[in-house]
């Protein structure tokens, strides 16, 4: 099963910028797509952005344009570049990942607060 370890959320003023990191570790088969997902409070978890193994990425409408998604293979990590940051971005961050067998793993989540 794959672990997976968010990093670099935090307090970040409106139309600041903020990147997210996901480290992965264990698991054995192939992860076909990763991504992140966020949730507010009160309100279900939502798609931000998602990049498959052959790079094909997918956004979420709220954040299109201003979020980027990227994936290094050989580092094992997942990165969300998240600029002109506003107040309704403020989320808990989640990775995740669908494997092969399309088992689905999820981080322990990462908060983001954007405020002034």
């Amino acid at each position: 099963q794959v672990q997976l370890v968010e990093s670099g959320g935090g307090l970040v003023q409106p139309g600041g910028s903020l990147r997210l990191s996901c480290a992965l570790s264990g698991g054995g088969l192939r992860i076909i797509r990763m991504g992140w997902y966020r949730q507010a409070p009160g309100k279900q978890r939502e798609l931000v952005a998602t990049i498959t193994s052959g790079g094909i990425t997918e956004y979420g409408d709220s954040v299109k344009g201003r979020f980027t998604i990227s994936r290094d293979n050989a580092k094992n990590t997942l990165t969300l570049h998240m600029d002109s940051l506003k107040s309704e971005d403020t989320a808990v961050y989640y990775c995740h990942t669908l494997d092969s067998s399309f088992f689905n793993s999820w981080g322990q989540g990462t908060q983001v607060t954007v405020s002034s």
